[in-house]
């Protein structure tokens, strides 16, 4: 969410981020002053050279006890020599220092955002495309880099060259700085009023590369859906008028962003063109010496010719300052869902959990669970079964605490879960999810995720629970093949298994199974019930399920409706009472035709 107008501006918020690199900040920023201040002395080291010829012994240097013109020209030679040589070195320094704090500064920006939306709850994340979260990771924070590599040190020598310039002409011939001075006024309003008007666009150009961003990640990933459907000529016409939203944007912004600097040379000229013609008038007059004159007429280039720079610096520095905006109100997000003060030590949990009359709503009006009842006994097997929107996943969602109950309690061990460390509820829980999520690199990186300690013994062990040691010994590399994308190259039963295999390893007291045989054929089925048989053996098991052939065994079915349990009892009892559950049963053993046909 943007944050309102009287909130502190992007570059303090950035200020107050960056205190860690505020010294290396400052070291950077005294070599770009050093450098300019440098910079600055050719143009003078020309009018004394100008001096030397015209006056001789009546030199400004022959004041200082240089007599000879060939001496002085000497001694400003060794001058010119030292001066350019420290020019390149804080050069060298400046573009050093500057670099390398945009990048430490990109670095922890990336880190911090990233660490910030792991803290967020589910809620968050789900509310907001991969790809507009994606853009603030990466375009966002390049963004500002690229301000901190070139921008920064721009404006400093703009101010360093501002200053010292104008001390020179006071000092030399205050009746003509005055001219050279005049255009300064409005080229600075000009740039504040480019400010205020070029913002709003960058504003807009962010927010259109966001969605242009989310609308590639959504495509990329459903590429064989839209393959399936022939819809290629659909989503290039759907992402041709993304891009041209994106591009229209960025138009705009550029439109302004071009007229700038024509406009503010053309200041520089009028500045530049009085102090060349009043300065020659007072030289020809006598009432100026001629190397001071020179002084001038380089030094009003000196001055003027940066602010035509100004425009492409505002430029960058508000398509930082609007990337900023968006980083930093990620940062400033509070997690809704905090840790509690609560320690918890899991090898020590029995898991005996209870919802006690918990409500839950996604959106508010619209309740998903209403007093909501359940009691899941330490070392059982508790299944949730009911029909689609019944609210079982919902069920685990809160037990994890990705979403924080509306009303009633939920307690681990007799412990609420609100006053517990979220690290060591979730700790506590191995999860086997319906959409398996492998990560990109080998089936051993996915197998230990949850143990990275793990040996191989215990891996091959863990696998073997699962029945998924065979398959994986005939992959290719065995347990260092790589899985590609999400486990891509692999089946949805062999993800499955390995998703299994995982939770076995992580060795939690308390087991949940989300619809962990929704996708699979029978016979991995069969292969996948035998695995949850050996695992739930006196641990804590939540099944969530559609097939109820996988709860027959549990020791308690509660029966999900509209969010409030409608039944509950074990396979049989729940049979007997021919209620919602035999009928559930009937039509997926084909007694009972569905009621959708």
């Amino acid at each position: 969410m943007p944050h309102p107008t009287s909130s502190p501006s992007p570059l303090f918020r950035l200020w107050h981020y960056a205190r860690g690199h505020r010294p290396r900040l400052l070291l950077a920023a005294g070599c770009s002053i050093i450098n300019k201040v440098v910079d600055l002395a050719p143009p003078v080291l020309i009018g004394v050279a100008v001096d030397i010829v015209v006056r001789q012994e009546g030199s400004f240097l022959a004041t200082l006890g240089i007599e000879q013109p060939r001496h002085q020209l000497l001694v400003l030679a060794w001058l010119t020599f030292a001066i350019w040589s420290l020019e390149s070195l804080f050069e060298y320094a400046y573009a050093v220092l500057w670099r390398n704090l945009a990048q430490s500064i990109q670095h922890d920006l990336r880190l911090d955002a990233y660490g910030r939306f792991q803290e967020l709850e589910l809620g968050y994340l789900e509310d907001r495309s991969t790809g507009g979260l994606m853009a603030i990771l990466n375009d966002d924070v390049n963004q500002l880099e690229r301000f901190l590599d070139g921008g920064a040190n721009e404006i400093l020598q703009v101010l360093t060259t501002t200053v010292l310039v104008g001390a020179t002409f006071f000092y030399l011939a205050p009746s003509v700085a005055w001219m050279s001075f005049v255009p300064i006024p409005f080229i600075l309003w000009g740039s504040f009023r480019f400010q205020s008007r070029i913002q709003p666009r960058y504003a807009l150009v962010r927010d259109r590369v966001g969605h242009l961003s989310a609308q590639l990640a959504n495509n990329l990933g459903g590429m064989a859906t839209i393959q399936s459907f022939v819809a290629e000529e659909r989503e290039t016409r759907r992402l041709a008028a993304a891009s041209r939203a994106y591009q229209e944007a960025n138009r705009q912004a550029i439109r302004l962003s071009s007229a700038f600097s024509p406009l503010i040379r053309i200041a520089v000229l009028v500045g530049f063109t009085a102090t060349l013609i009043y300065g020659g008038y007072l030289a020809l007059d006598g009432q100026l010496a001629v190397g001071a004159y020179s002084v001038l007429v380089f030094l009003t280039q000196r001055l003027l010719w940066p602010l035509t720079r100004l425009g492409q610096t505002f430029d960058l520095y508000q398509r930082a300052m609007a990337s900023t905006v968006r980083i930093l109100d990620v940062m400033d997000t509070v997690p809704k869902i905090q840790d509690g003060p609560k320690t918890l030590r899991v090898d020590e949990l029995q898991g005996d959990v209870r919802f006690d009359r918990v409500g839950f709503a996604y959106r508010e009006g619209f309740p998903v669970l209403e007093d909501l009842t359940l009691h899941l006994q330490a070392g059982r097997t508790t299944a949730l079964v009911g029909a689609t929107g019944a609210g079982k996943s919902t069920v685990l969602k809160l037990l994890l605490r990705f979403y924080e109950t509306t009303s009633g309690a939920i307690t681990l061990d007799g412990h609420e879960i609100k006053d517990l460390r979220l690290a060591d509820l979730r700790s506590a829980v191995a999860l086997v999810s319906q959409d398996v999520f492998l990560f990109h690199g080998s089936v051993r990186d996915n197998l230990t995720y949850g143990c990275p300690e793990a040996t191989q013994e215990q891996i091959i062990a863990a696998a073997e629970v699962a029945e998924a040691h065979q398959f994986i010994e005939a992959l290719p590399e065995g347990y260092d093949t790589i899985v590609g994308e999400r486990g891509q190259k692999l089946s949805g039963g062999q993800r499955q298994r390995v998703s299994i295999a995982r939770a076995v390893l992580k060795n939690a007291p308390l087991l949940v199974l989300d619809e962990a045989t929704s996708s699979v054929d029978n016979e991995t089925e069969a292969a996948i019930q035998r695995s949850l048989a050996t695992i739930s053996h006196q641990r804590t098991t939540l099944v969530v399920a559609h097939r109820l052939s996988t709860v027959r065994q549990a020791d308690r079915i509660y029966v999900l409706d509209h969010g409030r349990v409608a039944e509950q009892g074990d396979h049989d009892s729940l049979l007997a009472r021919n209620g919602l559950y035999a009928k559930l049963w009937q039509v997926q053993t084909g007694a009972l035709r569905s009621p959708q046909g």
